[in-house]
């Protein structure tokens, strides 16, 4: 059996309001945000108590979407080292294609993001760089060049 689609990408967050003005500065749309519990979500989880807020962020195309989820009970646990770099174990970053790098992350920087390291121009294909924003997700940017 094979992979049907990317269904999503889950995110955990302390700051649901930090991540959703994050997401949505990168173009993102609200879809939804709803309370979510029971002993389903235990089960699935493999906790007691699950108690959580989701928002479900969409991107512009309509094919993308991000969950942030906000831990009421048991308390998220945080990951060490806090800010970690791209040579860290597990998911680091997903990746947007924009239209403006240089616009696009000084409107991220108005929402307290910062470059992980520099701006780049890959060959003459991509200008790329890595933010990181709310809770220390890291999203990597690339402009296509014409």
């Amino acid at each position: 059996m094979a992979i049907q689609q990317l269904h999503h990408v889950s995110v955990v967050v302390d700051d649901l309001e930090a991540a959703k003005g994050f997401f949505a500065e990168l173009g993102m749309e609200l879809e939804g945000q709803a309370p979510v519990g029971g002993p389903s979500v235990d089960r699935v989880n493999g906790l007691d108590g699950v108690r959580v807020d989701i928002a479900m962020m969409r991107t512009p195309d309509g094919h993308g979407r991000l969950e942030l989820t906000k831990f009421h009970h048991p308390t998220a646990v945080s990951p060490e080292p806090r800010n970690a770099l791209g040579n860290t174990l597990g998911l680091r970053s997903i990746m947007f294609a924009v239209d403006d790098l240089d616009a696009t992350v000084a409107g991220l920087r108005a929402h307290g993001a910062e470059l992980v390291g520099e701006v780049v121009q890959y060959q003459d294909s991509y200008r790329l760089c890595y933010v990181r924003g709310p809770e220390g997700i890291i999203v990597a940017l690339a402009e296509q060049l014409t």
